[in-house]
């Protein structure tokens, strides 16, 4: 069989949807991931309409990129996890104890760089919009933004001394004797 009209397309989905959907409900348990891998069922046998392959067995050419896109979903979302799950409240505290310092190292930056970071960073405000409060071209907000970013990266590097797990999570957190901004924010209390 080949796939050579959209009206085929829907033909093959109204008839298979509802078991495709039960075969993964079944198999993670799990009603969402269940949903987006149907839906993204459809979209994988929309994208193969008019594409001249035969599809010997539609059955099991259905449940195998159903298969499949469930995969890719699953990979999907434990590389997310790993990526904002922490392993303990020690690293939270760490987070925490970087965080504290962080907007106090903004204002030790330059205005012209300090300014737009913050309001883009810490505020939440759209770059475009900086751009028009400050009097800038897009393109020069942009490159504040990312400048001060940069400095404000290597500021850190100088304050503090830590490891990162595999994950980029911090493991480990000194603030270093030689680190200027924090020394003068200790002062000043």
């Amino acid at each position: 069989m080949k796939i050579e009209k959209y009206n085929q397309v829907w033909d093959i989905w109204m008839e298979s949807k509802d078991r495709l959907y039960k075969y993964m409900k079944s198999r993670f348990k799990n009603e969402e991931l269940a949903k987006d891998v149907t839906q993204d069922v459809l979209l994988k046998i929309h994208k193969s309409c008019c594409s001249g392959k035969e599809i010997e067995n539609i059955n099991s050419w259905l449940f195998q990129i159903t298969h499949n896109v469930a995969l890719d979903i699953l990979k999907k979302e434990k590389r997310q996890q790993n990526l904002t799950q922490f392993s303990n409240d020690k690293d939270e505290n760490i987070w925490v104890k970087i965080s504290s310092f962080l907007e106090p190292m903004i204002d030790f930056l330059p205005e012209k760089y300090a300014l737009p970071l913050k309001m883009s960073d810490i505020e939440g405000e759209k770059q475009k919009d900086i751009a028009l409060k400050l009097g800038l071209g897009l393109s020069a907000t942009k490159s504040r933004i990312q400048r001060a970013r940069e400095m404000l990266k290597n500021e850190i590097l100088t304050c503090c001394n830590f490891k990162l797990d595999k994950n980029g999570i911090p493991i480990y957190d000194e603030v270093l004797s030689v680190c200027k901004p924090l020394k003068k924010l200790n002062q000043k209390k």
